[in-house]
């Protein structure tokens, strides 16, 4: 799809649909993960579940930083019509990849337990919340060919083609899933290999359809030399996003501290709510995935007014969209905690629901920082969304340590608030300087001339 051309709204809602479902989907992983094991095994095995959320994001998240910030040149060169350069990028994010698997699988899985140690993971759900984690990070490589295939898919422009193979591996996900804990009583381990097995089906199927679908990604022989120019390009973009992601599960993996000093019922409340705020704002996190590649096509084609054009339409649209769910919340009560928690715990109930009222208050300064700060990485700033990072990584940290030493979990529930706060200072100052660069005439004549 060539967002360069045509209505700006309309073409950024028809890219992020299909990437919401499939953001959907791939959230379903771990939430089906969350609900099978707090519905068939107990809440002790939600509780290991969830435990490892915080270091599960510090790596994937990550992984996904890095597809996302080396797509963007992907994407710009596509923009720009240089196909000879699209290929290139293809090739040095592939050379990337693996050097990445190799490395993040070898320190991932050495360090698993130690880190849930350290987190301080109660003692009667440490080893089931091992045996999980070190299954799915031994499924890095996996989550590296969906992630790098789905992106440089979506970089020039097909959203939906990884949303048919996503679901064909979701579907495979539920069946392994089932088998696995139900049949075969492999507990979290069987929930975690599961993913594993359906993250390679969704890679490989991606991986197909590039080589035979779009000429434009057929990588020759003479692409695959090895420029280290092209590489270091790619990699000043593309780890600055990444270790954003990782800036910001430091900061969960600080709550995760904090929360297992409280016991397993907060933990237990904390997962399940957590799960249901994903979801909820996971539109607004694919607004800003679409916005990644609409700003960065329209840079590369030099059309900087349809990026302000397309960012200010589906601000508006996010907006209406977090009030309305903050209200949806505010009136259900109870009732998206108990899909998770059932009845059986009144106290964990209650915290899950807390949560639910005080992080959905925030959601329009949520849904302004993923379009910001996505935009400003699709036209190549990979500074300022890290620094963001920096201040949501602090934010979230006093929020932990301070509040929730003063408040207990009431604290907590404040860190994704504050942090998103603090997030969006700096991105929305550093936005509005790069809108005003770009509207004025010495820009637009150096673009032209570029």
């Amino acid at each position: 799809m060539n967002l360069t051309a045509g209505n700006p709204l309309k073409l950024i809602l028809s890219f992020a649909i299909p990437l919401y479902i499939g953001n959907l989907l791939q959230q379903s992983y771990n939430i089906l993960d969350t609900f099978i094991a707090g519905r068939a095994i107990g809440i002790d095995a939600l509780a290991a579940v969830g435990s490892t959320g915080s270091i599960n994001f510090l790596i994937l998240g990550f992984i996904g930083g890095f597809g996302i910030g080396a797509a963007v040149i992907t994407s710009q060169r596509f923009g720009a019509g240089d196909f000879d350069g699209v290929r290139k990028s293809f090739t040095a994010t592939i050379i990337i990849s693996i050097g990445l698997a190799v490395v993040m699988t070898i320190v991932s899985v050495l360090c698993a337990r130690p880190l849930l140690i350290f987190l301080q993971t109660p003692p009667d759900i440490l080893n089931s919340a091992y045996n999980y984690i070190v299954i799915v990070f031994w499924g890095i490589p996996t989550a590296l060919l969906f992630n790098l295939s789905a992106n440089i898919m979506r970089a020039v422009g097909d959203s939906r083609t990884p949303l048919i193979f996503l679901s064909i591996a979701f579907v495979l996900k539920i069946g392994l899933n089932l088998a696995f804990i139900l049949i075969f009583g492999m507990g979290t381990s069987g929930a975690a290999l599961a993913t594993i097995i359906a993250q390679f089906v969704s890679g490989s199927l991606c991986i197909l359809f590039i080589i035979k679908k779009i000429p434009i990604l057929k990588i020759t022989k003479n692409d695959w030399r090895i420029d280290l120019k092209e590489i270091t390009k790619h990699l000043r973009l593309a780890l600055p996003v990444a270790f954003q992601n990782s800036i910001i599960a430091i900061g969960s993996i600080t709550v995760t501290y904090a929360l297992n000093r409280l016991g397993t019922e907060a933990v237990a409340a904390y997962s399940a709510a957590s799960r249901i705020d994903i979801l909820a704002y996971l539109i607004l996190f694919s607004f800003g995935g679409a916005m990644t590649t609409y700003a960065a096509q329209n840079y590369g084609a030099k059309k900087p007014d349809r990026i302000k054009k397309g960012v200010f339409h589906i601000s508006l649209i996010a907006c209406v969209y977090s009030v309305v769910i903050a209200l949806l919340f505010y009136l259900t009560g109870d009732f998206f905690p108990s899909l998770f928690l059932g009845d059986k715990s009144p106290n964990t109930l209650s915290m899950a629901r807390d949560y639910l009222l005080i992080c959905s208050s925030f959601y329009v300064f949520l849904s302004l920082l993923f379009i910001i700060r996505q935009s400003l990485v699709g036209m190549g700033d990979s500074v300022t969304p890290t620094v963001a990072g920096i201040a949501e990584l602090v934010m979230r940290v006093f929020a932990a340590i301070i509040l929730g030493s003063s408040f207990g979990f009431l604290g907590i529930c404040f860190s994704n608030p504050l942090a998103w706060f603090g997030a969006f200072i700096p991105l929305i100052i550093a936005f509005f300087i790069r809108m005003r660069k770009i509207s004025s005439a010495e820009f637009q004549k150096k673009l032209m001339t570029s």
